[in-house]
């Protein structure tokens, strides 16, 4: 059976998972786009993170339904520090973001980036965010043209937005489902859940040898 072919289990509902990361410093509004996009309204009541919030959200893509798992941590240092390991394991994609209004949080992407790079994630699908355009002038706010330069340095699609403005809504949208699609193209490994569960768990089906008296190659029901 090749890869991009479904293999149907009696009882098993199958979907792929990818875990999405969200970087940045403090306040950029990280945890705000998540929300937007999978709550599909803004965070009214938004308090700094404290480790790591979690969301998800099921779409589907041609004829596939697809979960989305984001992972929005803490900006601070002293935070991250203890789970920061947890965080960066099995990551499929990142998403970094930065304060249109705040320079720092734009000179901070570089540090971020040397993270990304230390965890081996250079090869995952990266997008840089230039959130809250709804603040501030246009003197005020960060230069698209400068923006561009640092994403095509990092080799990263650059979307500017805002978490707040129901007008801006379709580019956060983009910015998660370019991930998703770019990520689906790769055809990863499958991982399945119970049907039928109200929160099913995840699992990942290990790779199986077939009887060696059949003297068949070996097969993957991941694939």
């Amino acid at each position: 059976m090749s890869d991009n072919q479904s293999q149907q289990i009696p009882g098993l509902k199958q979907k792929k998972v990818f875990k999405i990361i969200v970087l940045g410093d403090s306040g950029v509004g990280k945890t705000c786009l998540t929300y937007r996009f999978c709550e599909g309204q803004f965070l009214e009541k938004s308090e700094a993170t404290i480790g790591v919030d979690f969301r998800e959200r099921n779409i589907k893509i041609g004829h596939e339904d697809i979960k989305l798992q984001l992972w929005d941590t803490a900006g601070q240092e002293r935070f991250r520090k203890s789970m920061v390991q947890h965080y960066y394991r099995n990551v499929h994609a990142v998403v970094i973001v930065y304060d249109v209004t705040k320079p720092e949080t734009f000179h901070s992407i570089a540090s971020w980036m040397q993270e990304v790079e230390s965890h081996g994630l250079m090869r995952a699908p990266r997008v840089l965010v230039g959130n809250k355009c709804d603040c501030g002038t246009p003197e005020s706010r960060l230069a698209t043209t400068y923006a561009q330069r640092l994403a095509d340095k990092y080799g990263m699609p650059l979307f500017e937005t805002s978490a707040l403005l129901d007008t801006e809504c379709n580019n956060v949208e983009s910015i998660f489902m370019t991930l998703a699609h770019k990520l689906y193209s790769k055809q990863p490994l499958r991982v399945v859940s119970v049907e039928g569960e109200h929160r099913p768990g995840v699992v990942t089906l290990p790779r199986q040898k077939r009887p060696t008296a059949t003297n068949s190659t070996d097969s993957c029901l991941c694939n």
